[in-house]
């Protein structure tokens, strides 16, 4: 049952039960991208991973998410199993052999794999307001931060180099907002505090560097089999926004880094996009939109993205119209809801008269499900009640000892265990603020003999860092309201301050953005 160009999918059964055809997903149509849906227990994880398993037998690098840890199986070698054997002879497969595939495990905590992170410039604007659920007014503060950072050549590495650049913002709210509209200090404070509740949940793992390279999803081993990057995601589901945001974010990096191809004979990379409904699920309507676009137009760099969701209303109908390859589950239907996500999933395939596919959904057994793929000119295949085939690699878990050994011949350790702290936004003003400084305490010591002899002398002075007459000091003091527990701003608050007048009078690098916000490299 093994074809070249094609990925075994199953064995279609007729209404009788006996044993129809091979069903098979082209590969030259694999960038096409695909929906895996079903209830919980119904085997959308077995066939995620027959899934993988074919694209990397085929030489396509895979990224997917190991939402419960089961899909990390598929890094050893399958063991023989009374349900794997009896389904293999049921749909006929004879050349059923168990094998291993090229892992590399990734984790955004560095626990159960490679640290994978990104920075905060990178991430941009908008994935970024998606992360910090940002009101529109809080939107627009992190837009206008991120120019002001692209403009005045600050780096913006990790949190504490954004929560820097919000400091100095709050600070200066009045003066920015001439320039680039609005600056509300309450908006500012919100989105510190939205900050600090990120740092919470474990996002500043996230944010540094070394940042992932592409090309390191992109891997195929001596072999000729594509790697298949499995991310650790049972904790980070702890955080499902933070979740999203990241897969969302890794989809821009290849829509943005990668040239266009065309149709390709296969694709370049398989994305697996597991508990999909977290992406869509309350985002606003412009991020659905650059969504669909990215999906619409990544095809062409040779990607292909396969949602993995428990209910087909969980993706927004113009995401759902671009995916071409489906196995749908079984569903149950006892709410209303329920009963629609039943009908909406029998209408989106192409319909077999043997059948009727609304009720056999919800009759479907584990492992079975309603299949069908693209073939010739790129028209759905008529859809067919298929079994799914038993996978090759283990069903199951690896252990932590397997986990490690793995991790330890991986072709990427050592690039990202460790982390660099470069100079940054935090670096560059604490600089600033120590050469302000050292400038007013030089001019102050001007002043003072001056002053001592009864003369008067008016000085320039950087707004923020003093330096003014004495009426000028007192008001100051008065409009902040001193008491006997006022302490002078930090160090970094004063350096951001020193940057105010060379983000308004200097004309700085303009960055590239792309279609969700991240850089273009």
């Amino acid at each position: 049952m093994i074809e070249e160009g094609k990925i075994f999918i199953g064995a279609s059964r007729n209404p009788d039960d006996s044993i129809n055809k091979p069903e098979y997903l082209d590969l030259k149509f694999g960038n096409r991208h695909g929906l895996v849906t079903g209830a919980t227990g119904t085997g959308k994880t077995v066939t995620l991973q027959v899934l993988a398993e074919g694209f990397s037998r085929a030489g396509v690098p895979v990224f997917a998410a190991d939402i419960k840890g089961d899909l990390s199986g598929i890094a050893a070698k399958g063991e023989p199993k009374d349900f794997l054997t009896k389904r293999a002879e049921q749909i006929g497969f004879t050349d059923y052999e168990f094998d291993q595939f090229p892992v590399i495990f990734w984790d955004l905590f560095g626990e159960k794999g490679h640290r994978v992170r990104t920075t905060i410039a990178e991430m941009g604007p908008l994935l970024l307001a998606r992360l910090m659920d940002a009101s529109e007014p809080q939107e627009g503060v992190i837009n206008i931060a991120f120019k002001i950072a692209d403009q005045g050549g600050l780096p913006l590495l990790d949190l504490k180099d954004f929560s820097s650049l919000l400091n100095y913002m709050g600070e200066n709210a009045s003066e920015l907002s001439n320039q680039y509209g609005l600056i509300s200090r309450a908006s500012v404070g919100s989105i510190q505090r939205a900050l600090l509740v990120l740092e919470q949940q474990g996002a500043e793992h996230f944010f540094g560097e070394p940042a992932l390279k592409i090309t390191d999803i992109m891997r195929t081993n001596n072999n000729g089999y594509g790697q298949i990057s499995v991310l650790a995601a049972d904790k980070l589901m702890m955080n499902p926004r933070l979740y999203a945001t990241f897969l969302l974010w890794l989809l821009s990096e290849l829509f943005e880094e990668l040239p266009e191809v065309g149709d390709p004979d296969k694709p370049k990379l398989v994305f697996f996009f597991d508990e999909a409904h977290l992406l869509f699920n309350d985002a606003p309507k412009v991020l659905t939109e650059r969504v669909e676009q990215v999906v619409r137009l990544i095809r062409s760099k040779g990607v292909g993205v396969y949602f993995v969701t428990q209910n087909p209303l969980d993706v927004p109908e113009t995401v759902l119209a671009q995916l071409g390859n489906r196995a749908q589950h079984a569903l149950r239907a006892y709410s209303p809801r329920e009963q629609k996500a039943v009908r909406t999933a029998a209408d989106t395939f192409r319909a077999n008269p043997a059948f009727d596919c609304a009720t056999v959904i919800t009759n479907l057994g584990t492992g079975e499900a309603l299949v069908s793929t693209l073939e010739a000119k790129g028209a759905p295949s008529i859809v067919e009640r298929t079994l799914i085939r038993p996978p090759s690699g283990r069903v199951g878990p690896v252990t932590d000892d397997e986990r490690r050994q793995i991790m330890d011949r991986s072709p990427v350790l050592g690039i990202y265990d460790e982390d660099i702290d470069r100079e940054s936004a935090f670096e560059l003003l604490a600089a600033r603020a120590k050469k302000a400084a050292d400038a007013e305490a030089a001019k102050r010591a001007q002043e003072e003999a001056p002053q001592q002899q009864g003369g008067t002398t008016s000085g320039w002075n950087l707004p923020g860092f003093g330096g003014g007459n004495d009426d000028n000091q007192q008001g100051r003091g008065q409009s902040r309201g001193r008491t006997s527990g006022y302490q002078r701003e930090t160090v970094v608050e004063a350096a951001m301050k020193s940057v105010a007048r060379t983000v308004a009078t200097q004309v700085g690098r303009a960055l590239v953005r792309g279609i969700l916000g991240s850089l273009k490299r």
